[in-house]
């Protein structure tokens, strides 16, 4: 059953003469109960963008401008301010980059998360919501009488954890973890990777994972939307992304991580950085850094295309090679 379903989103951020700026364009995919999907590229390609357009919470600079965010068939972009606050984090919850500044630190972690099911559930008492900020403490790993101490007495780790409770606090059905392990050493990484699987799995989650580690992808995501210059570059099922990659920036990120079957192997690395939104380039927005690009790169802005079905590209060379 699908969950969630974005058509067509595109959002600008207004300069401060009011020109637009493109930052998303026509961005589409669909999300089933209880499946993941990873929003893939590097910084600047417009990942976070869509995900804080999904809750309404872009920076007074974001403008959406087109397009539907249909959960359970309603649109939430055609609902009013109340009724999206009682969407967020009861309906979609969301874990924010960067856990290291996410929590206040003249609080406890336990009466933070308390404060997050209070002002979601007047209904609570103060008695069993700092029961159930117990309970989501244990779930994510951390015994319960350190709800008393305050953030800088976590570990990095620890403090990843405690923001991913706070977002479980009103029961979500779906739940966007936006770069989750990010300044987190290897061995903390794979036990936040693990966490997060227990826990769609045990809670019938439905996950969005923005990340630019394509290990934590492999692991965790169902399905994984490329993105680049804030358009979709390659859509599909995770097994096609990491087995036949369509899109050459898909294939050069790829290409660009390491394979512990081959270490002997060469990187391959990308020249160049993603535009800049007030210098978009003609026609396809990676053709500037693209090995394969080809005068109809420069000119015209390719089509995302279903070649299977169920695996969409926007390339023009490897559209002409799969006819």
């Amino acid at each position: 059953m699908t969950i969630l379903e974005v058509n067509h989103l595109s959002v600008n951020y207004l300069k401060d003469d009011g020109t637009p700026l493109k930052a998303v364009q026509d961005v589409c995919f669909k999300l089933e109960q209880g499946r993941s999907l990873g929003l893939v590229g590097e910084s600047g390609c417009g990942k976070t963008t869509v995900i804080l357009s999904l809750l309404r919470l872009l920076p007074e600079a974001g403008r959406i401008v087109d397009g539907q965010v249909l959960l359970n068939g309603h649109d939430l972009l055609r609902i009013s301010e109340s009724d999206m606050n009682k969407v967020r984090w009861k309906q979609i919850s969301m874990v924010f980059q960067g856990a290291m500044n996410a929590l206040n630190p003249v609080r406890t972690v336990e009466s933070q998360i308390v404060e997050a099911i209070n002002v979601h559930n007047s209904e609570a008492s103060h008695n069993d919501s700092k029961k159930r900020a117990c309970e989501l403490l244990e779930m994510v790993g951390i015994p319960a009488e350190r709800g008393k101490q305050y953030p800088h007495q976590y570990s990095g780790g620890m403090k990843q954890r405690a923001v991913i409770a706070m977002a479980l606090a009103c029961k979500p059905s779906i739940l966007i973890a936006d770069e989750p392990t990010t300044a987190l050493d290897v061995m903390i990484q794979a036990q936040i990777i693990r966490l997060l699987q227990n826990l769609q799995r045990d809670l019938d989650l439905t996950l969005i994972l923005v990340t630019h580690d394509l290990g934590v992808v492999a692991e965790i995501c169902d399905d994984v939307l490329v993105m680049y210059g804030g358009m979709t570059a390659e859509y599909a099922s995770s097994d096609s992304i990491f087995n036949c990659s369509k899109h050459p920036y898909t294939q050069r990120l790829l290409k660009a991580f390491p394979d512990i079957e081959k270490p002997g192997a060469e990187l391959v690395w990308i020249p160049g950085s993603p535009p800049r939104l007030d210098a978009l380039p003609t026609g396809c927005r990676f053709q500037p850094r693209c090995h394969l690009a080809e005068e109809i790169c420069r000119n015209e802005t390719p089509v995302l295309t279903f070649n299977p079905p169920d695996h969409g590209f926007a390339c023009h060379v490897m559209q002409r090679r799969a006819e």
